[in-house]
């Protein structure tokens, strides 16, 4: 695979720029969203640290979300995806939070959604969220479109709290 670094660098330098600094939780990516970060240089700078949330479990011992908490969020929704991002955030005591839920495929997720759906969050100055569906099951394709729309939301969020 490879890293959307160009994606990455822009999001990265202004996060570095403006003295801000980053944490990220993701799923379906698996990572990439982080290593693009990671691979710019200067990320000590902006990025405090990350995980991924892959599972339930993870989502409770990583991110200390409760279980009762889990249990009332509604899969692949943006106020799911919002808790996981203000989580943390909080966590880490960032600028921003990033956050990313999705079924990159190739089979539907075991709550019924089909592969190619993605959730993210930015939670911080601002906030936002972005749904997005590419029809299709191809799964690493998917993980990087994931990955790109990830960094494109939160150069929005950078771009409005500017």
């Amino acid at each position: 695979m490879t890293t959307p670094l160009p994606d990455a660098t822009a999001v990265a330098q202004e996060l570095k720029r403006r003295g801000e600094t980053i944490g990220v939780a993701e799923s379906s990516s698996g990572g990439l969203i982080s290593a693009g970060l990671l691979a710019v240089a200067g990320a000590s700078a902006y990025f405090l640290g990350a995980t991924v949330i892959y599972t339930l479990r993870a989502r409770r011992d990583l991110l200390g979300i409760g279980q009762a908490e889990l249990e009332r969020q509604e899969p692949l929704t943006d106020a799911y995806v919002s808790l996981c991002a203000d989580t943390i955030r909080t966590r880490l005591g960032a600028t921003w939070g990033l956050a990313e839920l999705g079924a990159t495929g190739p089979a539907p997720t075991p709550y019924g959604h089909p592969p190619g759906i993605c959730v993210l969050a930015v939670s911080g100055p601002v906030a936002l969220t972005r749904r997005l569906e590419t029809g299709h099951g191809e799964r690493e394709r998917n993980m990087h479109v994931f990955t790109r729309a990830a960094y494109e939301l939160l150069g929005e969020a950078l771009a409005a709290a500017a």
